[in-house]
C-alpha cells in the first residue's frame, strides 16, 4: 500500500479551474465515500481551501489509483479527465509525503508560512475520520504532518510575522485606500476567514465593521467577539448587503457559497449612493463570490485570490523558510525509515513464531523418544534449545530491522521470507493484528496534535 497526491492550486490552475474543483464543506464525505467505492482507494482525505483541492489516498498500485482519483475529481468539476490532467499535480510514495509535509508547514501555500492550513490540514483529517475513510496508513501520516506543521511553526518563525491570503489581500486594500484606518468595512461570511478577516481590520484600526451572514445568529457571536476586543461591530442578514455596501469604504467577501454572492447590478446600484467614494472588494471566495465584472465598474478595485497569486507568485526564500525546509527534509527522512522498519517487523515476528514451532515440534518428539525422561532435565533441555534459537536468531533480526531502515531496505524481508520459507500469509496476519492494535480510531476524531517523481519503493 502506497500513499497517492492527486491535486491541483494556486501554483498549477488558474482560479476558474480551482472554482470547479473546489468541494465545499457539505460535499466533502459525498466525494470521500466515491473515492474508496471505486475499488482501488483503500483510504483517503480530502483537502479542499481557499487556493488547493487535493485527494490524500492509499492505494494499492499507483496506475490504478490514479485513474479512480482522477476521474472522480473530473466527474465532480464536471470536466474531461484529459482536459482536467493538465492542471494536475501527483506526487506518490516518498514524493506525497514530502509534498504533504510542505503543506502542513506552510511551504506550499500562496502566502509562504501561512498558519491556517494546519487547522484546515485538521479539518479535513477529522471529517475523513467521521467518514470512515481514514485507517491506519493515513492515520499515522496525517498525524505526523500536524506534528511536522507544527515544529516548522514553532521552531522556524516562519508565521512571525502572521501572514496569511486574508492579511495579504487587506495589504492591497489599504495601498488603494491610502489606509484603513477610521474606515468602514463589510465582510459577508462568518466562518473562519471572516473571523480571521475581522481580527485583521481591528489590528488595522478600522473604524466599524458590519457582518453579513446566511445565518444572522452566527455573525452576531462574532460581532459580539469584536466589539468586545475594541471594534464596533453590528451584524445584518445578506438581504440587507445593498444598503451597507453603499455605506462601507472596503468589503471581504468568503463565504464559500456555491454561486455568485454580489453581482455586478447589486454593486452599481450602490455605487450610486456613495458620492464618487472608492470602494475595494476583496474576494477571497473560491468559487468566487464576486461576479467577475465588477472590477469594470468605475471606482471599484477588486482583490481576488488571481491578483494575490500573481503578485506572491515568487514567494520568499529567507532564512526562516531555508530553516522550515530542513525540518521537512528531516522529518520525511524519519518517517520513511521508521515505515521501512516497521515494514520488516510482522516477518521478523513470522520468523520467531516459525522457529518457535520448530522447537516445539523437535520436543514433543523427544518426549515420544524419551518418555522415561527425567522432568527436570526435560526442563533444562527445552530451555537450553530454546535459548540457542534465541540466539541464533537475535543477531540477523536486529540486524535486518537496521538495515530495513535504509532505501530499499524492503529487500531484506523479502530475503528472509525466502530464505526460511515463510508463509507470505504470515507476516500480513502480524501486520494487521498490529494495525488493529494501533490505530485508535474508534474514539473518533483527533483534535491536536507529479508524475514528476515516482520512487519505486512504496510508502505505507
Amino acid at each position: 500500500m502506497s500513499v497517492l497526491v492527486v491535486g491541483l492550486s494556486h501554483r498549477s490552475a488558474p482560479v476558474e479551474v480551482l472554482e470547479r474543483a473546489s468541494v465545499s464543506s457539505q460535499d466533502v464525505p459525498k466525494l470521500l465515500d466515491e473515492l474508496t467505492r471505486s475499488g482501488r482507494v483503500g483510504e483517503a482525505v480530502v483537502l479542499s481551501t481557499c487556493n488547493r483541492v487535493e485527494v490524500y489516498a492509499v492505494v494499492e498500485a499507483f496506475h490504478g489509483g490514479l485513474a479512480d482519483v482522477s476521474g472522480v475529481l473530473a466527474r465532480h468539476t464536471g470536466m474531461d479527465v484529459g482536459a482536467l490532467s493538465s492542471y494536475l499535480y501527483v506526487h506518490y510514495a516518498a514524493a506525497a509525503v514530502e509534498h504533504l509535509f510542505s503543506v502542513a508547514a506552510g511551504l506550499d501555500s500562496m502566502v509562504i508560512g501561512e498558519a491556517q492550513i494546519l487547522g484546515q490540514l485538521r479539518t479535513a483529517y477529522n471529517t475523513a475520520i467521521e467518514a470512515d475513510s481514514v485507517g491506519r496508513v493515513m492515520h499515522e501520516l496525517a498525524q505526523q504532518a500536524l506534528r511536522v506543521g507544527k515544529r516548522s511553526h514553532s521552531e522556524t518563525g516562519i508565521d512571525a510575522a502572521g501572514a496569511s491570503v486574508v492579511s495579504e489581500a487587506l495589504a492591497d486594500a489599504a495601498s488603494a485606500l491610502d489606509g484603513l484606518a477610521g474606515r468602514r468595512a463589510l465582510v459577508i461570511g462568518a466562518g473562519s476567514m471572516g473571523g480571521l478577516a475581522g481580527a485583521q481590520l481591528r489590528r488595522a484600526g478600522i473604524g466599524g465593521l458590519v457582518l453579513a451572514n446566511r445565518t444572522p445568529e452566527r455573525a452576531a457571536r462574532l460581532a459580539a467577539t469584536l466589539t468586545a476586543d475594541g471594534v464596533a461591530s453590528r451584524a445584518v442578514g445578506l438581504d440587507q448587503v445593498p444598503a451597507e455596501l453603499a455605506l462601507a469604504d472596503v468589503l471581504i467577501s468568503c463565504t464559500g457559497a456555491v454561486g455568485t454572492v454580489l453581482s455586478a447590478d447589486m454593486v452599481a446600484e450602490a455605487l450610486g449612493a456613495r458620492d464618487g467614494r472608492p470602494l475595494v472588494i476583496c474576494d477571497l471566495g473560491l468559487p468566487r463570490d464576486v461576479d467577475a465584472t465588477v472590477g469594470e465598474l468605475p471606482g471599484v478595485t477588486v482583490i481576488d485570490l488571481a491578483s494575490l497569486n500573481e503578485r506572491l507568485a515568487d514567494g520568499i526564500e529567507g532564512d526562516t523558510v531555508r530553516a522550515a525546509r530542513r525540518i521537512v527534509a528531516d522529518e520525511v527522512a524519519h518517517y520513511l525509515s521508521a515505515q521501512r522498519s516497521a515494514e520488516v517487523t510482522p516477518t521478523v515476528t513470522a520468523l520467531r513464531r516459525r522457529a518457535a514451532e520448530v522447537v516445539d515440534a523437535e520436543l514433543l518428539r523427544m518426549s515420544g523418544r524419551l518418555p522415561d525422561l527425567d522432568p527436570q532435565v526435560r526442563d533444562e533441555l527445552a530451555h537450553t534449545v530454546r535459548r540457542v534459537v534465541d540466539k541464533l536468531l537475535h543477531t540477523p533480526t536486529v540486524r535486518v530491522k537496521q538495515l530495513a531502515e535504509a532505501p530499499g531496505g524492503d529487500t531484506y524481508a523479502e530475503a528472509l521470507r525466502e530464505l526460511f520459507e515463510l508463509d507470505p500469509q504470515a507476516p500480513a496476519a502480524v501486520a494487521a493484528a498490529r494495525a488493529t492494535e494501533s490505530t485508535g480510531l474508534a474514539d473518533g476524531p483527533v483534535d491536536g496534535i507529479t508524475l514528476d517523481q515516482i520512487p519505486q519503493d512504496g510508502v505505507r
